[in-house]
């Protein structure tokens, strides 16, 4: 079975590798000793220590797996793939909300990268997937569950 891609910026795929590197360097350490400490205290089961250092472990290694995994599916977008003019995967893009006329920019970013508090929205949310392929000027509805948005792309920066 093929892995899905994983579509990233060079920056995300950065703060993954560092990631995977503090995981495999620091706390599988840190864990391991953890554990170490918690057998001193004798009888491992009745040793809530034990027990939680562990279930630590185990997501610690989860995590691991899933990062490598991720890493050897990754796809990089950047500025080079980006068409003028155009949005898509690693554009900037300002919008308006033509109800509230509020206006608001997003970076469109693969679901990995996701984070809505830095305005970085997944190409697979509601309002990404209704932009993509849009031009500055488009007019777009985006159907999420508090009803229908209606957004103007005033202008694509990236």
């Amino acid at each position: 079975m093929k892995e899905k891609e994983v579509i990233m910026t060079a920056d995300g795929l950065k703060k993954l590798e560092e990631e995977l590197e503090q995981l495999k360097s620091v706390k599988r350490r840190e864990v391991a000793e953890r554990i170490k400490q918690a057998i001193g205290f004798g009888d491992i089961s009745e040793n809530s220590e034990y027990e939680d250092a562990k279930n630590e472990q185990a997501f610690i290694e989860g995590r691991i797996l899933t990062l490598e995994k991720m890493l050897r599916n990754v796809r990089i977008i950047d500025g080079e793939n980006l068409v003028d003019g155009v949005v898509s995967i690693g554009s900037t893009v300002k919008l308006k909300d033509l109800e509230s006329n509020d206006e608001i920019k997003y970076t469109i970013v693969g679901s990995i990268e996701a984070d809505p508090g830095e305005n970085k929205i997944s190409n697979e949310s509601p309002v990404g997937k209704a932009i993509i392929g849009q031009q500055k000027g488009s007019v777009v509805e985006v159907n999420v569950p508090a009803g229908q948005l209606k957004y103007q792309i005033m202008d694509i920066l990236a």
